[in-house]
């Protein structure tokens, strides 16, 4: 493996961690310091690319010789992005309002060469069709998931979450929990680093 360049995750999220730790690369986790509000007029995979992208720069001064993995998910129905919940209660609406629709989710990831200035992007959509449950169902799900509340549209299709999932369309299982493995992998090996 090319072991020149440190590889560092840029995100606090340890379901992120467990899916890079699943590549068994050797990396680093620091937390970024960036703004995630979406911009106005901005579409939903723009928010996702700008966040992960912004979160990789702000950690190009720490880590100068190193490749940085940015990544971000904006959910995107009833014609607006969908972030995450943070409480019960937002969760709550939001689940009820994608009840028995079809949901986007934008999952952006991107890798920085932080010493020669040069970055790789991808966002990658899937489709979630959500069951219809009855609020009933969605107050149990949170009660069962309270992590919920911190993932995109409160739906953590790695846990529990898959009980509110009728269908998933996607070119990359992996890019609903948060990190396109596939396209990263990509990456990787464009900067000469060894996966195998």
């Amino acid at each position: 493996m090319n072991t020149s360049r440190k590889l560092i995750l840029g995100s606090s999220s340890l379901y992120r961690q467990q899916q890079l730790r699943r590549l068994q690369l050797p990396f680093q986790v620091a937390k970024p310091c960036f703004d995630e509000a979406p911009l106005p007029h901005e579409t939903a995979p723009q928010t996702a690319l700008r966040l992960a992208e912004g979160k990789a720069r702000s950690l190009a001064c720490a880590f100068p010789d190193a490749l940085i993995i940015g990544s971000d998910q904006v959910a995107w129905c009833h014609e607006q992005q969908l972030g995450k919940p943070l409480t019960v209660a937002k969760a709550q609406q939001m689940l009820r309002c994608l009840r028995g629709q079809t949901v986007s989710f934008y999952s952006a990831v991107v890798l920085l060469n932080v010493a020669e200035n040069r970055i790789h992007k991808h966002v990658d959509e899937t489709q979630v069709t959500m069951r219809a449950l009855t609020d009933a169902q969605i107050a149990h799900y949170l009660a069962l998931e309270p992590d919920a509340v911190h993932c995109a549209g409160a739906a953590k299709s790695e846990g529990l979450g898959a009980l509110l999932i009728e269908r998933i369309d996607s070119s990359d299982p992996h890019a609903l929990i948060g990190l396109p493995i596939f396209r990263l992998v990509d990456f990787l090996l464009a900067e000469g680093m060894e996966i195998l």
